[in-house]
């Protein structure tokens, strides 16, 4: 990933737009895997993180946003009677349907959130490596969303790279600072942890 030079500011990102659904099909037409998702040790460290902050052993019903070629997905269904996960890169997503066709609680769809949104509710909601690509207003959105359809006691869990990249809208501090900001209101924080790359919060629904 490329960090942003001096005069991309966090403040200057913050008044950018969500990134097109065309901006993922670009990258997956180049690169079937284009973070190395299957094959990175940051990663596999990081997806091991992920599930150990999950205070339950099983979810009934996961959601899981921008599930990419499905490679945590695959290990987040172990926990989950049934999860669905989202994708806006049809090309990302037959990967996943392909890595996780052993596995029938995994259900898959294209949708783009928040303009599209399930209409059920969860007892656990992922958004893993996705919250940066959203504009200020989508992120408000999608906080309204996630918050609506996630059941009460059910969790919130967040994971994001936190350097700043120059062609993301937001950073991952800038995206985990929305959702601390509905604490006590709305969420209850759980787990809070940084690592030299990324941070993770989990929350609980109110």
């Amino acid at each position: 990933m490329s960090l942003a030079p001096p005069n991309s500011s966090p403040d200057a990102q913050s008044k950018r737009r969500s990134l097109p659904p065309e901006y993922f099909e670009d990258l997956y037409a180049a690169d079937p895997d284009p973070w190395q998702f299957e094959t990175s040790a940051y990663e596999a460290k990081k997806y091991a993180a992920t599930l150990a902050a999950l205070p339950k052993p099983q979810y009934r019903s996961a959601f899981e946003i921008g599930g990419s070629i499905g490679v945590l997905s695959a290990q987040l269904a172990q926990r989950c009677q049934s999860l669905l996960s989202v994708d806006v890169c049809a090309q990302a997503q037959a990967h996943a349907k392909k890595r996780c066709r052993h596995l029938p609680q995994v259900e898959f769809e294209i949708m783009q959130v928040p303009h599209q949104y399930p209409n059920r509710t969860f007892d656990l909601t992922l958004v893993s490596e996705v919250g940066y690509y959203w504009g200020r207003d989508d992120l408000l959105k999608a906080q309204q969303q996630i918050a609506s359809h996630l059941e009460p006691g059910g969790h919130l869990l967040l994971v994001h790279w936190t350097p700043l990249t120059r062609t993301y809208p937001l950073t991952g501090d800038q995206v985990h600072a929305a959702f601390w900001a509905q604490v006590g209101t709305t969420f209850r924080s759980l787990v809070s942890q940084r690592e030299q790359r990324y941070r993770l919060d989990l929350f609980e629904r109110l």
